[in-house]
């Protein structure tokens, strides 16, 4: 069952690349949406804690430093248990990036759909409703598991209440071109280190999108419009490598549809958002 148009997108900053404007990406949903308004948040972690008492919101900064680091994803795979009751140690490790989530680093993964319903349990009840689309931009890597191979998979996003999308994940989450991991093995071999990787990314510059990427913006336009059509159809994919709904497993098909596209969405998206927005 189709949904409307959200009266309101909401845009909120958790410690997302700081090569990312969220500026740009507001004005562009404003001109693609017409009426729809826009509004750009800080962190909702933060907004979240600030309604509470200094005692208060230091039990509720534990209980989410808690609940944050029980989803951090210990095996990507196998049959053992995913996750184990958080340390002491980790669970402090999780309360300093709270307050600043900027900082934290981006090498640790979190199951997506749990660190989304931590998320969901933030947003004030009074918009929690299909006139509200909820959209947060984390530097955090999360991913999902897949019942075909038996392991976690990192992801560009998850999309629901809140739709999350992930600046590492973009980096991460689609494979390089397959020449990359070719000669990073042999480098590898070689013992080059760091220098192999700077190495690399020269040699395949423009091919795959990277930390701080100037790119990076415009590549999230297209998953913000993925977010919009999960809201209205409960489908955020395309099968057209032009259209920015293509669910792209490389990188090289991300950038293609993001940023090299000869469109924006394909006819048939297109028609559905003309229809939505009458």
């Amino acid at each position: 069952m189709e949904k409307n148009l959200p009266q309101q997108i909401h845009l909120y900053h958790e410690g997302a690349s700081s090569a990312l404007n969220r500026e740009e990406i507001a004005a562009y949903l404003r001109k693609k949406l017409g009426k729809v308004k826009v509004k750009l948040q800080s962190s909702l972690v933060a907004d979240y804690l600030s309604h509470f008492s200094e005692d208060k919101r230091a039990k509720e900064t534990d209980n989410l430093a808690r609940r944050l680091a029980g989803i951090k994803i210990r095996r990507w795979g196998g049959n053992s248990p995913p996750f184990s009751e958080p340390l002491k140690g980790e669970i402090e490790y999780e309360k300093r990036y709270l307050h600043r989530p900027s900082a934290k680093p981006a090498g640790i993964l979190y199951d997506g759909f749990r660190l989304q319903n931590i998320f969901s349990g933030l947003i004030p009840e009074e918009e929690l409703n299909p006139g509200h689309l909820h959209l947060l931009f984390t530097n955090q890597l999360f991913g999902t598991w897949d019942e075909d191979d038996r392991r976690y998979h990192a992801r560009t996003s998850v999309y629901g209440l809140p739709a999350i999308i992930s600046t590492t994940g973009i980096v991460e989450a689609p494979a390089r071109p397959r020449e990359f991991y070719l000669l990073r093995q042999r480098y590898d071999i070689l013992s080059k280190g760091d220098a192999a990787i700077l190495e690399l990314k020269e040699r395949f510059k423009g091919r795959f999108i990277d930390y701080d990427d100037d790119r990076l913006s415009e590549v999230v336009k297209g998953y913000s419009l993925q977010a919009l059509f999960f809201h209205l159809t409960g489908d955020p994919f395309c099968g057209d490598k032009s259209c920015r709904l293509y669910n792209a497993h490389w990188q090289e098909e991300l950038i293609a549809a993001q940023v090299g596209g000869s469109c924006e969405l394909c006819p048939f998206h297109e028609e559905i958002l003309s229809k939505h927005k009458t």
